[in-house]
Parts: C-alpha cells; sequence; structure tokens
C-alpha cells in the first residue's frame, strides 16, 4: 500500500465533503440542538413561573393556615423554593353538604374560575403510621403539572407535619429545628482534586459526548456506506482501480470522511468548550453554581482519541457492507451488524452514568465494539483507574486492526461485484481466498 496515493485519496474524500452545504449546516445544528435539549428546558422552567389559582377545603380546620405558611415563604426564598409555581390559595371550610360543595368546586374549575382545589379529609391527622404515604385527591382541569404538584405536595407534608409535632407538646425552636431542609452539596473528588459541582453537571456531560459519538457513528457510518455504493454503481470504481489498489482505495475514504468528522467535531467541542466557560453565555448568570459541566483537557484528549478508534470500527463495517452488495436495499440486511454496535452501547450509557463503577459499567466498556462510547461516559464522571484505560486502549486498538484487515478483504472482491446479491456464505469465501 503505498502512502502517497493514500494521501491524495484522502484530500479528495475531505475537500469533497466540507465543500457541501450540508456539512455546515449540521455543524451550527446539532451545537444548538444540544443546548436547546441541555440548558434551555432547565433555565425555561425556572424563569417563567406558572399561577395556580387553589381552592383547599380543610376539613380539619388545622392545616390549611400552616399550609399557607409553608407556601408563602417558599415563593419568598428563592433557595428554597422548589418549583416556579406561585399559587394563590383560598381557604374554605366544609359545609353542610360535603357533595353539593364538592359539584360546585367541579363546576369553577371547568367555568376556569379556579385551576384547581383540594380536600384535606380529617384523617389525614389520624392515618396509620405505617402507611407509607397517604393520598390527598387534587382536582383540576391540568393534572399533568408534575412540577406544580410536587411544589404543593412538598408543602402540604411540611405543614401536616408541624401540626403533628405540635400535638405531640413539642417545643416549637424544636419543631423548626426537626423540620429543616437538608439539601446535599456534591463534591467531585479526583486525583487533581476536589470540586464543587451539582449531579446534573456531570450527567449533561456525560450524555453530551456519548450523544456526539452515537450521532457521529450513524452519519458518518452511513457517509463511508452511501460513498461506496456510490462509486460502485456508477463504476467510477473501476476507473480509480486502474491507478491505486482497492485497500487504498478503502483506506484514502475512511480517512478522508474521519478528518471530516475531525473537523466537525472541533467545531462541536469548542462550541461546548465555549458553553462551560463561566459568564460567556447569559443564561449561565441564572443558573446555580456548578451546574454547567466543564470539559478538562485530558477528557478532550480521550474523546478524539475513542473516537477515532470507534470511528474506524464502524466505518470499516460500513465500508465492507457498501462493497459487498449494489445498491441500499440490498445493503439493508447487514445494516443490523454497525447499528448494534452503535445502539447496545447508546442505552448502556444510562446505566453507566448512574454507576460508573459497577460491574456493567466496567466489562462492558472493555468489550471493544462498545468501549469508545462508554469508556467517555465513565471518564466523563468517574476516575477511571488506569489499567483499565490502558486495557479498553490496547483491547480496541488491536480489534479495530483484525476488523481493517477482515473488512479490506470483503471490500478487495466485492467491489468489483455487480449484478448478483452475494449470499452470507458467499461473503464468507471471500475472506477466506481474497
Amino acid at each position: 500500500m503505498q502512502l502517497k496515493n493514500v494521501l491524495i485519496l484522502t484530500k479528495r474524500e475531505y475537500l469533497a465533503r466540507i465543500r457541501t452545504k450540508g456539512f455546515w449546516i449540521s455543524t451550527v445544528v446539532l451545537p444548538l440542538f444540544m443546548v436547546g435539549v441541555t440548558v434551555v428546558p432547565s433555565w425555561l422552567i425556572s424563569k417563567t413561573p406558572s399561577h395556580q389559582k387553589l381552592v383547599v377545603v380543610d376539613d380539619t380546620g388545622r392545616i390549611g393556615s400552616l399550609l399557607l405558611e409553608e407556601l408563602e415563604k417558599r415563593q419568598s426564598d428563592e433557595e428554597e423554593a422548589d418549583g416556579p409555581t406561585t399559587f394563590q390559595v383560598e381557604l374554605k371550610e366544609v359545609g353542610s353538604d360535603r357533595q353539593a360543595q364538592r359539584d360546585e368546586l367541579d363546576r369553577a374549575v371547568v367555568a376556569e374560575e379556579l385551576d384547581a382545589w383540594v380536600w384535606l379529609p380529617s384523617e389525614i391527622l389520624t392515618a396509620d403510621s405505617g402507611e407509607e404515604t397517604f393520598k390527598v385527591e387534587y382536582r383540576g382541569r391540568n393534572i399533568s403539572n408534575i412540577l406544580t404538584q410536587r411544589q404543593f405536595s412538598s408543602a402540604l407534608s411540611a405543614a401536616v407535619r408541624t401540626v403533628k409535632l405540635k400535638e405531640a407538646a413539642l417545643d416549637e425552636a424544636l419543631i423548626d429545628q426537626l423540620s429543616r431542609r437538608i439539601d446535599l452539596e456534591t463534591v467531585r473528588v479526583s486525583e487533581e482534586g476536589e470540586k464543587t459541582e451539582k449531579g446534573t453537571a456531570g450527567f449533561f456531560l456525560a450524555y453530551a459526548l456519548g450523544f456526539l459519538l452515537y450521532m457521529c457513528y450513524l452519519l458518518y457510518g452511513a457517509q463511508v456506506l452511501n460513498g461506496v455504493l456510490e462509486e460502485k454503481s456508477s463504476r467510477i470504481v473501476e476507473v480509480m482501480l486502474a491507478s491505486v489498489r482497492p485497500t487504498e482505495l478503502m483506506m484514502g475514504k475512511l480517512v478522508g470522511i474521519c478528518l471530516t468528522a475531525l473537523s466537525q467535531l472541533v467545531i462541536w467541542i469548542g462550541t461546548l468548550v465555549v458553553l462551560t466557560a463561566p459568564g460567556i453565555i447569559a443564561t449561565i448568570a441564572f443558573l446555580p453554581e456548578g451546574t454547567i459541566p466543564t470539559l478538562t483537557i485530558p477528557m478532550a484528549m480521550h474523546f478524539f482519541a475513542f473516537f477515532l478508534l470507534g470511528f474506524f470500527l464502524i466505518a470499516t463495517i460500513y465500508g465492507a457492507i457498501g462493497s459487498a452488495f449494489n445498491d441500499m436495499q440490498e445493503a439493508q440486511q447487514l445494516l443490523v451488524l454497525p447499528m448494534m454496535v452503535v445502539m447496545v452501547p447508546f442505552f448502556l450509557m444510562f446505566a453507566v452514568i448512574n454507576a460508573p463503577d459497577s460491574t456493567l459499567a466496567t466489562v462492558a466498556s472493555l468489550i471493544p465494539p462498545f468501549t469508545p462510547m462508554l469508556m467517555v461516559t465513565r471518564l466523563s464522571i468517574s476516575a477511571v483507574p488506569l489499567w483499565q484505560i490502558a486495557l479498553a486502549y490496547l483491547l480496541t486498538s488491536a480489534f479495530v486492526v483484525f476488523m481493517v484487515w477482515l473488512c479490506a478483504r470483503i471490500y478487495r472482491t466485492g467491489i468489483l461485484m455487480y449484478g448478483k446479491k452475494p449470499t452470507i456464505g458467499e461473503i464468507f469465501r471471500w475472506l477466506r481466498h481474497a
């Protein structure tokens, strides 16, 4: 294999792709999409509070006033607030005809005079302590507002707890101390030292990096497949093979498309670094400290290294499939192979994020087809032992070399096969005799 020919083919593939409008459109759209699905929803929820007009019928006669105090306290104290909803609560006593009162409240909800109403039964204070929860009916037009319901439920639980503690003849100062809310301040501990960081920051970083790999593998693997099928169907490959070897043609295509993907990744990672720099984006000023993840230089280096290994692993499979068949319809029967290599680690990624040092995460991240995505995920949220990182590089590199050798044999024979769709048995014969 002559390196000069590979470089010429690489340059051709690279320039042909980065000069297209599609390349630049996708380069701009994905970072915007990532911001849209991570930062923007949380910011919009926190900065667009809703207003809830409620009626609370207090059958106990003791909880309602404390509930109002609890809601007002949480709404006035931003650090203690459980959500973005403000409440306008009207307390009502139980009428002589309870069913008629319930029907009237339902009519008020239907007429949009109320958003919802809640009935606090007297049993709420006398329920069996062995019960895990006590259900209180919430009746409204919108019952999908789970954040609002959680905020109200939290305040109601605090009010009920306060009433029960007072009835136990405890001192009010002691009650306040017993009812004090406890939050966790998460601190990441590593060899570089400690850093205060919210758990959501590590989750978003791990998810963002894994999602980038997932998108790149699917996008550029498909480009390898389409490029091989296009050259084969147009017979351009016959002209090219008069000057270069099949292996040189395959490597030139793989390296050229890989460089295209790397160019796009540099832009995407650069965007991610900018987003993580404090004070750069206006929305960051509204988010708590430690919410935005930070991409370190070692993490970026691991990311690019595993991206290269994963790309060649996926791309060789796509290239072999493209060279073996005549069109996309015929190639569909084997596309499940590269799809499994991409989809399985993507679905395992969430379990790895939750427990990056578990047996499942460790073993799965050392299986070469899954290593690029899962090891990057583990490295972004945990201190992975050095021997595991080294073993991951060794196993994946060896597997990539094997896949390049294997798929080159298929490519060498299949690229000049036309007309007849090969069977799986014929493909195995190509491997033996190529």
